[in-house]
């Protein structure tokens, strides 16, 4: 069982800066953000994300507990249509499946040691995650990324056939 699977455990893990590297970009806005440590380079934190506005090129890295509680993130996020979501790789959740058709990138990255508050490092977890971009910025840093040997990248057919 993973970190995210623990029911009644926190929520409060926070993205390794070595994904922000990877990515190489300026994101606006932290959607899910609640610590000074997750919001990546000089972006704003949003409190009440969901019902919050979203302005210009967002990070997302949404709670990962609950079976099904990524989906509303996946929908708003869907919705605002530019930015790059963290998320389980899950492909064969529903609600991996639902959001796939409507997102341009995909990278696939290796195991990530999420951070704790308190900045310590937790454990691998049982599974890797998958970075989901909309808009060109997004596709931009995830093909970086992938340049840099940081993930395996996927692209929808319709974004295939689209070029």
């Amino acid at each position: 069982m993973s970190y995210w699977e623990a029911t009644g455990q926190s929520d409060d893990w926070f993205t390794p800066p070595e994904v922000f590297e990877a990515l190489g970009c300026h994101f606006d806005l932290d959607v899910a953000g609640n610590y000074k440590a997750q919001v990546p380079a000089n972006g704003r934190i949003l409190s009440g994300g969901l019902i919050s506005d979203w302005q210009g090129f967002i990070w997302m890295n949404p709670p990962f507990g609950g079976r099904n509680g990524i989906g509303p993130w996946l929908d708003r996020f869907i919705a605002h249509g530019n930015g790059i979501a963290l998320t389980p790789d899950r492909t064969s959740a529903p609600w991996f499946r639902e959001a796939f058709p409507y997102i341009d990138a995909v990278l696939f990255t290796p195991k990530l040691k999420f951070l704790r508050p308190d900045g310590t490092r937790g454990q691998s977890p049982s599974n890797g995650t998958a970075l989901m971009a909309i808009g060109w910025q997004g596709v931009a840093a995830l093909n970086r990324a992938a340049a840099l040997g940081f993930g395996v990248l996927a692209t929808p057919a319709r974004v295939r056939n689209a070029a």
